[in-house]
C-alpha cells in the first residue's frame, strides 16, 4: 500500500530542514576560516581576533541549531586559572558548545585530518589549534610539547581522552596521551560532561536536529599533583577519576 503523500512530503520536508541546519552551520564555518586564513598569510592575524571569531561562531551555530542548553557547575570555572578541559565526545557540536560554555580562550587537541580540510584545516593552525597523530608517537610527543606551551601562556586546552566520537555515547576507553600532558603541565583538569549533543547531530551523522536538550556539567577541577608522585600507577588512578567523574552527570 503507498505511503500517503503529505506523509512522504512532510518526512522530505524534515530531511531537508535537517540538512539545511548541517549546511548553515558549515557556511557559519568556513565563514571564520576564510580570513583567518588570509589574515596568517598577510601576518595579520593576532589571538585576540581568533577568539572574537570563536565567540561569535560558537553563539551562531548553538543559536542557529536552537539548543535548549543547560549548564551546571558554572563556578567551577573560575576566572584567571588555567584547565586542562577534559570531556566526553559524542557529536560536532560538542565543539560550539564547549566554545560557547566555557568562552573562546581554549585551544583544541585534535586528530590530524582535520587539518587536511581544505580552509578550514588551515584556519585551526592558523588559530593554534593542536594536531594530533597518535600513530607517530614522536609527532604524538611534539603536539603535547605545543599543548603544554600553550598552557603555560595560560590558554585552555581542551581534549577528549577517548580520541573520538562515542556513536553508543557511553564513554569509550580512555587515551593515555591526555593524562601524560595532565602529570606533566601539573595544572588542574576541569573535567566536563556533555548530555544531548548526539540528538542535535549523531556521530558519523550529517542530518542536525533542531530543538534539542543538551546539558553541560562542569565538574570541580582535579589536582594532577597528587597521581603524578606515584608514577605509571598514579597515572592510571587518574584517568579512572576523571572517567568516574565524567560518568556521575545524567
Amino acid at each position: 500500500m503507498a505511503r500517503p503523500r503529505g506523509v512522504r512530503s512532510a518526512a522530505f520536508a524534515g530531511v531537508s530542514a535537517s540538512l539545511g541546519l548541517s549546511l548553515q552551520n558549515v557556511y557559519e564555518t568556513l565563514e571564520i576560516s576564510w580570513p583567518t586564513v588570509l589574515q596568517a598569510l598577510g601576518g595579520n592575524l593576532t589571538k585576540a581576533i581568533c577568539d572574537a571569531r570563536l565567540k561569535s561562531w560558537s553563539r551562531a551555530v548553538v543559536t542557529n541549531a536552537g539548543i535548549d542548553l543547560h549548564v551546571h557547575g558554572r563556578e567551577h570555572l573560575e576566572p584567571h586559572h588555567t584547565y586542562l578541559v577534559m570531556s566526553n565526545h559524542q557529536s560536532l557540536y560538542d565543539i560550539p558548545v564547549l566554545f560557547h560554555v566555557i568562552g573562546p580562550n581554549v585551544r583544541m587537541i585534535t586528530k590530524k585530518e582535520l587539518f587536511r580540510v581544505p580552509i578550514f584545516g588551515g584556519a585551526l593552525a592558523a588559530a593554534g589549534f593542536i594536531a594530533i597523530d597518535r600513530s607517530d608517537r614522536q609527532r604524538a610527543i611534539e603536539s603535547l610539547d605545543r599543548a603544554r606551551e600553550l598552557l603555560a601562556s595560560g590558554t585552555h586546552v581542551w581534549i577528549s581522552p577517548e580520541g573520538t566520537r562515542s556513536q553508543s555515547g557511553e564513554l569509550l576507553p580512555f587515551k593515555k596521551g591526555a593524562f601524560y600532558l595532565a602529570l606533566e603541565a601539573l595544572l588542574p583538569i576541569l573535567p566536563v560532561s556533555l548530555r544531548g549533543t548526539r540528538d542535535v547531530l549523531a556521530a558519523r551523522g550529517v542530518l542536525s536536529t533542531s530543538g534539542a536538550r543538551v546539558t553541560v556539567t562542569i565538574h570541580e577541577r582535579i589536582d594532577p599533583a597528587p597521581y603524578a608522585a606515584r608514577g605509571n600507577e598514579g597515572r592510571l588512578e587518574l584517568m579512572e577519576r576523571v572517567r568516574a567523574v565524567l560518568e556521575s552527570a545524567r
